[in-house]
């Protein structure tokens, strides 16, 4: 027994140097963030373009799990903005998860905001971005969470790791593109380009001289970060002849598998290894348009990158080799992604949340507003004479003015928002059959859902066939989730429920809704704060397609949100 008590006191003794070691290895780290006018010259065309810093792609954070960051966004701009750190768990930070209006006001030209949150068990890739508006269009970066110190991955070190920032540029000002678009009421215009770290590639107007170069060696294995910040559109991405090994999606690690593409939708990141195994020379990597929706116009355009091996030989002199092309599928090809997304898996057996507290079901789609009869009809440019809509359970969300609802929450004020987001549809109907004109409508508000603190929450995200049917890529702010299944047509309950993968189901903070189909999530509640949910095609957003939860707190200091900063920016 004597022996017994001396393990343990010494399994305990240690277990508090281990902490004690993690606690001082974690560092704080400061950055500066100016949010300017920048001129970029893209497609043989400058424009007054929004950056940080005056870099477009702004800059890569790199911190260990464990770390704090503490960042100053001072705005230079005419624009009022935000940023978001996406996929932190931001746990009882809220206040630092920066979607406008919903934790904090925005930071007004000539105003600044320190933003202070800590890494708390996240390694892999994640990004920031503007939350303001369209601003996101040009205002992002990567955000790379190495493990602890002394802490290593669960794969081999790779010997070089390079973040891969898929974009989208408009030969425009993407704010005029929107506020086009929410004047008339219909589409906004379609992106010019996609970028490879901010450059479009090879294969548009003036852009060669400037494609990204990424280097490999013969025999070497390199990490490439894979990030999709386009603004609207989901995205294929592959590499000329060479395969990939996904180890991670949105900071969390999965069972390794092989792929020769993967496809991501705004938002979401991929971990990919890719070795150096091929004749030594030049081979694009290539990203280009997931499009879903039938019918909805979308930039079928290419942008490239060159996996430049070192080795590679020279040019003869006045010739020019040009690299290998890899073949990437067709815009179309749900197959490819459902292949590609049903093959991501948690590394272990995961312990999934049972016994549920709330079962949620959510529908997410598309709508029409009638045109209002005081609009003239070059405001109801969306389909026969209508404004184009979105929604989530036939509530079209729309953002307060003048007050964030975490403040309004933590403050008590009245008439910000309601607290009577539908559990479920109001209606419930064939949701992605031949659908009735008279649900096409949904009812514009502010409108959350409560959840108490630690509750186990099952959410079903069913896709509708209102307008167009299309993939939906659903972030939830200050979560992880387990995505324990996705399919086609309408969830059933009973017929679908043997589908659950309650042993291992990759975790992430965005999942895919499949075209006319549905995914079903779970998470614990165990962060309080005010969360959105929306769809990260932006245009989605903008047309209504979002909800908050707001998550109440639980018992004593650790289980609540903590209280607003002193530079929190006035409403």
């Amino acid at each position: 027994m004597e022996a017994l008590n001396k393990i343990s006191f010494l399994l305990g003794v240690l277990l508090l140097f281990s902490m004690a070691v993690a606690l001082a290895n974690a560092k704080t780290c400061y950055h500066d963030f100016v949010v300017q006018t920048t001129k970029v010259k893209r497609l043989c065309n400058t424009h007054n373009t929004i950056t940080v810093n005056g870099q477009f792609p702004g800059p890569t954070l790199e911190v260990n799990n464990g770390d704090t960051l503490v960042i100053n966004v001072a705005n230079r701009a005419h624009e009022n903005v935000t940023i978001h750190w996406h996929g932190i768990r931001q746990l009882r930070t809220g206040w630092a998860d920066g979607p406008e209006f919903v934790t904090q006001c925005p930071i007004r030209p000539g105003g600044s905001y320190t933003y202070r949150f800590t890494i708390q068990g996240q390694e892999g890739t994640l990004w920031w971005h503007a939350h303001s508006s369209w601003l996101r269009a040009t205002v992002y970066g990567a955000l790379v969470i190495h493990p602890k110190e002394g802490a290593s991955y669960p794969f081999p070190k790779p010997k070089r790791e390079t973040p891969i920032l898929l974009g989208e540029w408009w030969d425009a000002n993407p704010l005029d593109v929107v506020r086009e678009s929410t004047r008339t009421g219909g589409a906004p215009n379609i992106s010019d380009a996609y970028t490879i770290n901010g450059q479009p590639g090879d294969l548009y107007n003036c852009s060669s001289k400037d494609t990204v170069i990424v280097p490999i060696d013969l025999g070497e294995t390199h990490l490439l970060r894979v990030i999709n910040a386009a603004l609207n559109q989901e995205l294929f991405f592959s590499v000329a002849n060479h395969t990939f090994t996904v180890v991670g999606a949105d900071a969390s690690y999965l069972k390794p598998f092989t792929t020769s593409v993967i496809m991501l939708g705004p938002g979401q990141t991929t971990d990919v290894l890719i070795s150096g195994n091929q004749l030594p020379a030049r081979y694009y990597m290539a990203a280009r348009a997931y499009q879903s929706g039938q019918g909805a116009p979308f930039d079928n355009t290419t942008t490239t990158a060159i996996l430049e091996y070192k080795s590679a030989p020279c040019p003869a002199k006045g010739i020019l080799s040009n690299p290998v092309m890899p073949a990437l599928p067709a815009f179309n090809d749900t197959a490819t992604v459902t292949a590609f997304t049903q093959s991501l898996r948690s590394p272990n057996k995961v312990e999934v949340p049972t016994d549920i507290d709330e079962s949620l079901f959510t529908t997410v789609g598309l709508g029409l507003f009638n045109c209002p009869s005081n609009f003239p009809s070059s405001r109801c440019q969306g389909p026969n004479g209508t404004r184009f809509a979105s929604s989530m359970n036939n509530v079209s969300f729309v953002l307060p003015s003048n007050f964030s609802i975490l403040q309004a929450h933590r403050q008590g004020v009245p008439g910000v928002f309601t607290t009577d987001f539908p559990g479920n549809p109001p209606v419930q109907f064939d949701y992605t059959g031949n659908v009735s004109r008279s649900l096409w409508q949904p009812v514009p508000g502010t409108r959350v859902y409560k959840l108490k603190y630690g509750s186990r929450v099952q959410l079903v995200l069913q896709g509708t066939n209102i307008q167009t049917a299309e993939n939906h890529p659903i972030h939830i702010h200050g979560y992880d989730f387990y995505i324990l299944a996705t399919g086609f047509g309408n969830f059933n309950p009973q017929k679908d429920a043997a589908k659950l993968n309650l042993v291992d189901p990759p975790m992430r903070n965005t999942v895919g809704v499949p075209v006319n189909g549905w995914a079903v999530i779970r998470f614990v509640a165990d962060n309080p704060g005010a969360w959105l949910m929306h769809c990260h095609l932006d245009v989605h957003i903008t047309w209504g397609l979002a909800m908050v939860f707001l998550v109440e707190d639980g018992v004593g200091e650790l289980q609540s949100v903590e209280p607003p900063p002193a530079d929190l920016p006035p409403c």
